[in-house]
């Protein structure tokens, strides 16, 4: 019930409130036909994204916004699909305590989701297309325009950073801005397939572990370093 309070308090501070009605049902339908049948299940997380209005935080048709698949963002990225930002959620487990990094916050959606249940949430974007959309949609949210592999070092540490995207390989910079005993969550690049996984800094250094093949939108700047060859 607080989450559900909480997150309409934040929309309708953002003056999102009265778009609500125009796509409550498509919302109630992405929760019954994609999420609960995909085993996310967390009663706050439903009642955020039942509240979070996805179409404002795409360009072009927002009706696209509900599909089960990823949607064109702008800046030459994608939205990840519903049942990828319910399951990153699930497993993050963020809490009323944690300081939050969010690297590629894209346009605002998962920023919306999350800023109503953590103490502290940090939001880094490289796009200055979708900064601009980001700002316009959540100013209140403390978002940094740079290289989202660097994360916002001046900000951490951080209980919990979630890279909302999948990567081909986990930053040094970003472990380091990751408190001891915090956890990452992440999308992985797997040859063709995508896996979301999460991890825990212990002694200064994260496993990440997978939790499931699904579709995640990869994240450009996060390749391996090219090795040189004499």
């Amino acid at each position: 019930m607080y989450a559900q309070y909480s997150c309409a308090r934040l929309l309708q501070a953002m003056g999102f409130m009265k778009l609500l009605p125009q796509s409550e049902a498509m919302r109630r339908n992405m929760i019954d036909s994609q999420l609960r049948t995909s085993g996310v299940n967390v009663p706050w997380i439903l009642a955020a994204m039942q509240a979070t209005p996805r179409e404002l935080f795409v360009t072009g048709d927002g009706g696209l916004a509900y599909m089960d698949r990823a949607t064109v963002l702008g800046g030459g990225r994608k939205l990840n699909p519903p049942v990828a930002a319910g399951q990153m959620l699930q497993v993050a487990e963020p809490d009323r305590a944690d300081r939050v990094l969010l690297v590629a916050a894209g346009a605002g959606y998962m920023a919306a989701l999350l800023a109503p249940r953590v103490a502290t949430l940090v939001a880094v974007e490289e796009s200055a297309e979708l900064a601009a959309l980001f700002r316009s949609n959540l100013p209140a949210i403390t978002l940094i325009e740079a290289a989202n592999a660097t994360g916002a070092a001046a900000d951490g540490l951080y209980d919990l950073i979630i890279i909302d995207g999948a990567i081909e390989q986990l930053p040094d910079a970003l472990t380091e801005q990751l408190a001891e005993g915090g956890r990452l969550v992440t999308g992985l690049i797997d040859g063709p397939v995508t896996t979301l996984a999460h991890g825990v800094k212990l002694g200064g250094q994260i496993s990440l572990r997978p939790v499931g093949e699904m579709e995640i939108a990869p994240l450009p700047g996060f390749a391996p370093a090219k090795e040189f060859v004499f």
